[in-house]
């Protein structure tokens, strides 16, 4: 790969919020496992092997950043669901089986949707607190 281009995605990650950087994880694990399908085709045993251990290592990430003390029930369910990702992921992986890849991919989709969607209804609603924020006069 080219310097720049390394540099570039480097210093993208380096800067990146919280938020987009969840975002980059969620792109990297779905690329991991179309990346699994493609040599699934191509019956490349160790390309197979070496994505879904790339997506195993990013719901791995995704499990053990749960904040389970401040997140409630939400946080318990989220963590159980990528534990449930990765334990399907284990058996592709040991089974070949492109049906399990499918559906942990079908679903890493959705969800990176539906944070996309809730970082950018947050974000909005910060703007329009700040906006009322500074017509009102309001430094707090």
């Amino acid at each position: 790969m080219n310097q720049y281009l390394q540099q570039y995605q480097k210093n993208e990650v380096e800067t990146a919020s919280p938020e987009k950087i969840l975002i980059l994880l969620y792109d990297g694990a779905i690329q991991f496992l179309n990346k699994a399908k493609i040599a699934m085709s191509q019956k490349n045993i160790p390309e197979i092997h070496n994505n879904i251990i790339g997506c195993e290592n990013i719901l791995l990430e995704f499990i053990n950043t749960v904040d389970l003390e401040n997140g409630g029930d939400f946080a318990v369910r989220i963590q159980a669901l990528y534990q449930y990702f990765y334990n399907t992921l284990v058996q592709a992986n040991i089974k070949k089986d492109e049906s399990k890849i499918d559906e942990v991919l079908r679903h890493l989709i959705d969800l990176r949707a539906t944070w996309k969607q809730a970082i950018a209804i947050a974000n909005s609603q910060k703007t329009f607190v700040a906006a009322t924020s500074e017509e009102s006069g309001y430094e707090g």
